[in-house]
């Protein structure tokens, strides 16, 4: 048996995906996704939190999500936590990443012109 390492995010696309080509000819295409948490504090004051999450996608799904997702758009989206590190001693930075696997609109309504097959 495997482990698991799935996420299941809901949320609003924070910006245009961005895509890339690597030199060995894979797309990847990475977008900002935002989930929001709305709770009542003690004193009866609403709070609200916003975490940022970073969704890649690779290949076909790359070109899907560049076609189609744009900004501010509400989605559904299902992948793999990745962590990546760039650099080493002192550059070192770390990433937290969301490998796609599958995605769906959640909006209520098409924006005039918009097709998805």
């Amino acid at each position: 048996m495997s482990d698991l390492n799935k996420a299941m995010l809901i949320g609003n696309v924070g910006k245009d995906p961005e895509t890339f080509t690597t030199e060995g000819g894979l797309q990847i295409t990475r977008f900002t996704l935002a989930t929001n948490a709305v709770w009542q504090g003690s004193n009866g004051e609403k709070k609200e939190r916003t975490a940022w999450h970073t969704i890649v996608a690779f290949s076909k799904l790359a070109e899907v999500i560049q076609k189609y997702v744009k900004k501010g758009k509400k989605i559904y989206v299902e992948g793999e936590i990745n962590y990546r590190m760039v650099g080493d001693g002192v550059d070192k930075k770390y990433f937290t990443e969301i490998n796609l696997k599958e995605f769906s609109f959640l909006d209520s309504k098409r924006q005039e012109g918009e097709s998805f097959p």
